[in-house]
């Protein structure tokens, strides 16, 4: 089968040279049993290349099933993926066949797996190595015929060099590779994709399709697409549905694209690029902290700057001596030490005038703790406690993963 008529049958719009590779390698490798990884971006459409491989194998009249490891909780991934016997844990009132055992002979597609627990990476990889598994609660080896095919929007090997990921496994898993290109990375093929979009969308809303002046297709084309062809498909349609009108200028597509400098102002680590993705949320959280302490020693560093040239300070004149100190330090001062100078009147004589080094020395070393794992606890249990306890609202304000917060209770040991 040639590459326009796999396009044309699983819908795939574009001719960017990355994606015509990753395509090419798809099909290449469907008529064999190998292992696949399939690494991109969120919204690039990974699991239609897992489809791809399926339908094009000598599977392919056999079972077919997608798994999101990121949406199953710790506690029950091993039930959902190797099956449980009866009473093996608590709410197991009969026995249940796992994934690997309901879909012997077909394809399992794992989306997320860098989410996939430890535990549950060491019974994967004996399924991959062997073809064996052993259901919770169970001392029974049973056999699967299984082909796996696996997913991934992170960097797996820079989480194997952080503990969260086995390096046997992550070889095991990428015997073939395919990296699904960015929307960023086929700009050639967002024209195409936009208008096939709005035709779709006249169609069934029973409307005229819009279309784009030049202006507007040169802002479309340099978008950031964060989203990627997800992102592009939502625009299209709000536009299809909100537009007043059927030529689209530059100006109103502005009114529906996301604001690109809030990407801008995200925390992005030393030497990342900014179009991937942090590794974990305590990254973004170690970034934040360290910003913040960064900003507070320059707070320091210009109070210390207006103690010593009083001319500095003409618009703090209205200060109290108390504020001052806690604006400048986040420290409440203590009012048994006169460091202050105080005159009668409002004038910017009102600052101080008189420090001792010892006292400025002591107020420099005065320091809140940014242990990032205190903060991050902090953060959580502020989170548990602003939602009465319910994990799934605390974890979308936190902006994680319900099962990464669950994972984070048994770490720190927090009894919600």
């Amino acid at each position: 089968m040639d590459l326009q008529s796999i396009k044309n049958r699983f819908n795939i719009i574009g001719n960017a040279p990355a994606l015509n590779h990753a395509l090419n390698t798809a099909v290449q490798v469907a008529a064999t049993d190998l292992t696949v990884l399939i690494v991109g971006e969120s919204g690039v459409g990974k699991e239609v290349f897992s489809q791809i491989i399926h339908a094009l194998s000598a599977r392919k009249h056999n079972p077919f099933i997608a798994v999101n490891c990121g949406a199953i909780p710790e506690g029950t991934i091993d039930s959902e993926l190797f099956g449980h016997e009866k009473g093996s844990f608590t709410g197991a009132v009969d026995s249940r066949k796992g994934y690997f055992e309901t879909v012997s002979g077909g394809t399992i597609f794992l989306d997320e797996i860098g989410e996939m627990p430890i535990g549950t990476q060491a019974r994967l990889l004996r399924v991959l190595e062997t073809g064996e598994f052993i259901r919770v609660g169970s001392s029974k080896v049973q056999k699967t015929d299984v082909r796996v095919i696996a997913a991934t929007n992170r960097e797996l090997l820079e989480f194997t060099q952080k503990g969260r990921f086995r390096e046997d496994l992550y070889y095991r898993l990428s015997t073939v590779p395919i990296r699904v290109p960015s929307l960023r990375d086929r700009k050639e093929d967002i024209s195409l994709l936009f208008r096939k979009f709005v035709v779709d969308f006249a169609e069934r809303y029973k409307t005229t399709p819009v279309q784009l002046d030049e202006e507007a297709k040169a802002i479309l084309i340099n978008h950031q697409w964060q989203g990627n062809v997800r992102e592009l498909k939502n625009i299209a349609e709000q536009i299809s549905v909100l537009s007043k009108t059927n030529l689209i200028n530059a100006t109103t597509l502005q009114g529906f694209l996301p604001d690109q400098s809030r990407f801008s102002r995200m925390p992005i680590l030393a030497g990342q690029n900014q179009g991937g993705e942090f590794a974990n949320e305590r990254e973004i959280l170690y970034k934040l902290f360290f910003d913040m302490k960064k900003d507070v020693t320059e707070l320091k560093k210009m109070f210390v700057e207006i103690l010593q040239n009083p001319s500095l300070a003409g618009t703090a004149a209205n200060f109290t001596r108390e504020s001052i100190l806690q604006d400048f330090t986040g420290h409440e001062v203590d009012n048994t030490h006169q460091h202050f100078i105080t005159p009668a009147n409002n004038s910017a004589a009102a600052l101080p005038v008189l420090l001792q080094d010892n006292d400025m020395h002591q107020h420099e070393d005065i320091e809140e703790s940014l242990n990032i794992i205190d903060k991050e606890k902090e953060l959580i249990l502020k989170a548990l406690k602003k939602h009465k306890g319910k994990r799934r609202d605390a974890s979308l304000d936190l902006g994680i993963s319900e099962r990464t917060l669950y994972r984070k209770l048994k770490e720190y040991d927090i009894e919600d």
